[in-house]
């Protein structure tokens, strides 16, 4: 066992730069990709939402495991998490806990959720609204939010993408090449085969996800034991990385578990594949092996992040989302056995990252042509809604690759904050939704459009430090969605379930 020695701040490009043998594993495992989307391509049915969108709702056990996780396990998780580890400290072990409090979310809502799409054939989230409460309006406001998300949640991993490729190159690859050219290729596989490319995509991502952890848990705990083996560098370069946290910084752990819970739960692309499940017991075992994943996987990536104070100390701001890739490039030239960690760790992450934007754009692609342009056009035909789809797919990452280059100085943390500040408000519509039957329309919309706006508002004014008594805008907006909710409910007439009449799909 051995400690990495403390180095001076990085320099522009300094990392892990890949090798020629590298390089050519990263490329093949990308045109893999575009083999697996023809192969996609090649098994589809027909041309219709279900199959393309849903992979005719044949998804077993496995492949819905791995799909699951390697779209939760992003480029936010390995680059994002990883950041934030290495700028709070240890107080972001409390980020495990609230992976976990994901699937508890799923858990209120997905096993009946799922019993109900099965009986009405949903494709998408927005499916689920109409048929549950009978309103355009409502419709249409929860995919909107949807489609918000998704959008920054896209915007998110591109900037992974590009960070990522810029330090692994050398700073031979730029930030913008990097972005276009794999935006090009996750495009060409998803608009191929639909879920079914990307469920099959994420089996493959999710083998090298769990490889390359493998690869890197054994450096950091065999290799420089673990936390304890750079404790003395990092209280050197932080005195307060050992200090317990304060009350506010407590409630703010319970308000990103809560966030994660009500938000990323609620990820439109993750609803999806509750609706392609093979059948609920293959749901209900994935999920119960999803509750474990934090602990192998964001765990690990956390005390990455911690234990890189001591080894790269003084990065500031932007410059410690690339804390991972510094540790694996010390890691291995640290440690020859471990050659192979690199070019794994870097095919991991554009694994995670592009899982993740793959299915993000699939669902977006789906509630446009399905929630918002088939009530327009009620008589177009399967083909043409999917054809509606793909388009939608190719003019939505053009528009998110112009934005991410523009944004390419924000650092990941707080843009993954900010979509699931919004996400959140859908939850009343769907955890209550599914449990309430007296629950109706008008509540729901009055408790979503003011939960709307208590986020936005308190995320634009940054009020109380942008997290008021520790507690972020979205937990604040949650608040007052819900209670909204229940005085609006509680004052409308009961008149039906919905009380509006049934609109035509």
């Amino acid at each position: 066992m051995t400690t990495l020695a403390q180095t001076p701040p990085p320099a522009e490009f300094e990392g892990y730069a890949m090798g020629a043998g590298g390089l050519v594993f990263v490329a093949i495992y990308l045109s893999s990709l575009l083999l697996i989307g023809w192969l996609g391509h090649r098994a589809k049915k027909n041309d219709s939402l279900d199959d393309h969108y849903l992979g005719g709702r044949a998804l077993g056990f496995g492949v819905l495991f791995l799909t699951l996780y390697a779209t939760q396990y992003s480029g936010n998780s390995f680059i994002g998490f990883v950041g934030n580890a290495y700028r709070g400290g240890f107080v972001t072990i409390a980020s495990v806990l609230a992976m976990m409090a994901v699937v508890g979310g799923y858990f209120i809502y997905a096993p009946k959720l799922y019993r109900r799409s099965h009986r009405r054939r949903y494709i998408t989230l927005g499916d689920y609204v109409h048929d549950r409460f009978q309103s355009r309006a409502l419709t249409v406001l929860l995919v909107v939010l949807g489609i918000f998300a998704l959008g920054n949640y896209v915007l998110t991993n591109l900037l992974a993408l590009g960070k990522v490729s810029v330090v692994v190159s050398g700073g031979r690859v730029s930030f913008e090449f990097a972005v276009i050219v794999l935006a090009l290729i996750m495009v060409a596989y998803e608009t191929l085969g639909g879920m079914r490319s990307v469920a099959w995509t994420d089996v493959t991502q999710g083998i090298i996800l769990l490889l390359s952890l493998a690869l890197l848990a054994f450096g950091l705990f065999v290799h420089i034991g673990g936390p304890a083996g750079v404790a003395g560098a990092m209280a050197e370069a932080r005195p307060t990385v050992w200090d317990p946290p304060a009350a506010k910084q407590k409630l703010t752990w319970l308000s990103t578990a809560l966030l994660f819970l009500f938000g990323i739960s609620l990820y439109p692309h993750g609803v999806q594949r509750v609706y392609a499940a093979r059948d609920e017991r293959t749901l209900r075992r994935s999920l119960m092996v999803m509750v474990f994943m934090p602990m192998v996987t964001t765990l690990v990536l956390v005390l990455m992040g911690v234990m890189a104070i001591g080894i790269f100390p003084g990065m500031e701001g932007k410059t410690s989302d690339r804390t991972t890739m510094l540790m694996v490039g010390r890691l291995v030239e640290e440690l020859p056995a471990l050659a192979l960690l690199g070019p794994v760790l870097v095919a991991a992450v554009l694994a995670a990252t592009m899982s993740t934007i793959d299915s993000a754009l699939l669902a977006i692609s789906s509630m446009v042509s399905n929630d918002l342009y088939r009530p327009l056009r009620p008589a177009s035909s399967q083909a043409v809604l999917t054809r509606v789809g793909k388009a939608t797919s190719l003019a939505l990452m053009a528009a998110v690759v112009w934005v991410t280059i523009l944004l390419k100085d924000q650092t990941i943390w707080r843009l993954m904050e900010i979509k699931l500040e919004v996400l959140a408000q859908v939850a009343p519509a769907v955890m209550l939704g599914v449990h309430w039957r007296a629950l109706r329309w008008p509540a729901v919309l009055a408790g979503a459009l003011t939960g709307t706006g208590v986020a936005v508002a308190l995320t634009l004014g940054g009020f109380g430090g942008g997290k008021p008594l520790g507690f972020h805008p979205g937990i604040w907006g949650l608040a007052a969605n819900v209670a909204a909710l229940l005085i609006v409910q509680a004052a409308t007439p009961n008149s039906g379930r919905t009380g509006i009449p049934q609109e035509s799909r």
